[in-house]
Protein backbone atom coordinates (compact mmCIF):
# COMPACT_ATOMS: atom_id res chain seq x y z
CA UNK A 1 0.00 0.00 0.00
CA UNK A 2 1.13 3.72 -0.83
CA UNK A 3 0.34 6.90 1.17
CA UNK A 4 0.41 9.98 -0.81
CA UNK A 5 1.16 12.86 1.45
CA UNK A 6 0.31 16.60 0.87
CA UNK A 7 -0.04 19.50 2.92
CA UNK A 8 -1.66 23.20 2.10
CA UNK A 9 -1.98 26.19 4.24
CA UNK A 10 -5.18 28.41 4.66
CA UNK A 11 -5.96 31.56 6.31
CA UNK A 12 -8.30 31.15 9.04
CA UNK A 13 -11.10 32.86 7.13
CA UNK A 14 -10.38 30.56 4.74
CA UNK A 15 -10.01 27.42 6.48
CA UNK A 16 -14.26 26.53 6.39
CA UNK A 17 -14.96 27.42 2.54
CA UNK A 18 -11.85 25.20 1.80
CA UNK A 19 -12.87 22.38 3.74
CA UNK A 20 -16.23 22.38 2.31
CA UNK A 21 -14.21 22.77 -1.43
CA UNK A 22 -12.46 19.17 -0.66
CA UNK A 23 -15.43 17.51 0.98
CA UNK A 24 -18.24 18.63 -2.06
CA UNK A 25 -15.91 18.89 -5.03
CA UNK A 26 -12.27 17.61 -5.27
CA UNK A 27 -12.54 14.55 -3.58
CA UNK A 28 -15.38 13.62 -5.30
CA UNK A 29 -13.92 14.05 -9.25
CA UNK A 30 -11.01 11.97 -7.75
CA UNK A 31 -13.36 9.36 -6.94
CA UNK A 32 -15.33 10.23 -10.49
CA UNK A 33 -11.78 9.08 -12.17
CA UNK A 34 -12.20 6.03 -11.04
CA UNK A 35 -8.21 5.05 -10.75
CA UNK A 36 -7.63 1.16 -10.30
CA UNK A 37 -6.09 0.90 -7.38
CA UNK A 38 -7.55 3.97 -5.75
CA UNK A 39 -8.40 3.08 -2.05
CA UNK A 40 -9.23 6.02 -0.35
CA UNK A 41 -8.66 9.57 0.95
CA UNK A 42 -8.15 10.85 4.50
CA UNK A 43 -7.86 14.42 5.32
CA UNK A 44 -6.41 16.12 8.62
CA UNK A 45 -6.92 19.78 9.81
CA UNK A 46 -4.71 21.60 12.27
CA UNK A 47 -5.21 24.85 13.69
CA UNK A 48 -2.16 26.72 14.15
CA UNK A 49 -1.78 30.46 15.54
CA UNK A 50 -2.27 32.17 11.96
CA UNK A 51 -3.35 29.63 9.47
CA UNK A 52 -5.11 26.12 9.56
CA UNK A 53 -2.97 23.31 7.84
CA UNK A 54 -4.71 20.11 5.84
CA UNK A 55 -3.01 17.15 5.24
CA UNK A 56 -4.40 14.92 2.90
CA UNK A 57 -3.28 11.02 2.69
CA UNK A 58 -4.31 9.06 -0.53
CA UNK A 59 -4.28 5.45 -0.17
CA UNK A 60 -3.20 3.42 -3.45
CA UNK A 61 -2.75 -0.48 -3.47
CA UNK A 62 0.77 0.25 -5.54
CA UNK A 63 2.76 2.78 -7.38
CA UNK A 64 1.38 2.26 -10.74
CA UNK A 65 -2.44 3.25 -9.32
CA UNK A 66 -0.68 6.62 -8.01
CA UNK A 67 0.66 7.42 -11.67
CA UNK A 68 -2.44 6.42 -12.92
CA UNK A 69 -3.99 9.26 -11.30
CA UNK A 70 -0.90 11.91 -11.52
CA UNK A 71 0.93 11.01 -14.51
CA UNK A 72 4.32 10.19 -15.18
CA UNK A 73 5.47 13.16 -12.81
CA UNK A 74 3.49 11.46 -10.04
CA UNK A 75 5.43 13.47 -7.02
CA UNK A 76 4.00 16.73 -8.89
CA UNK A 77 1.42 17.85 -6.50
CA UNK A 78 -2.40 17.91 -7.30
CA UNK A 79 -4.24 21.54 -6.63
CA UNK A 80 -7.48 22.26 -8.51
CA UNK A 81 -7.58 26.10 -9.63
CA UNK A 82 -10.12 26.20 -6.90
CA UNK A 83 -8.14 24.98 -4.58
CA UNK A 84 -5.21 27.15 -5.17
CA UNK A 85 -7.46 30.40 -5.20
CA UNK A 86 -7.92 29.69 -1.20
CA UNK A 87 -4.90 28.17 -0.41
CA UNK A 88 -1.91 31.16 0.22
CA UNK A 89 0.89 28.29 0.38
CA UNK A 90 1.17 24.38 -0.35
CA UNK A 91 3.74 21.49 -0.99
CA UNK A 92 4.44 21.73 -4.87
CA UNK A 93 5.16 17.99 -4.43
CA UNK A 94 3.55 15.15 -2.16
CA UNK A 95 5.33 12.35 -1.29
CA UNK A 96 5.11 8.91 -1.61
CA UNK A 97 5.53 6.45 1.42
CA UNK A 98 5.23 2.39 1.46
CA UNK A 99 2.33 1.90 4.05
CA UNK A 100 5.00 -1.39 5.53
CA UNK A 101 2.54 -1.91 9.02
CA UNK A 102 -0.97 -1.22 10.66
CA UNK A 103 -2.06 -1.92 13.78
CA UNK A 104 -5.95 -0.70 14.65
CA UNK A 105 -7.45 -0.44 18.27
CA UNK A 106 -11.13 -0.67 18.90
CA UNK A 107 -12.59 1.42 21.72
Amino acid sequence: MIARIWHGYTTLSNAPAYERLLKQEVFTSIEEKQVKGYVGIQLLKRQLETEVEFTTIMLFDKLEAVKQFAGDNYELAYVPAKAKELLHRFDENSIHCEIIHELYYHI
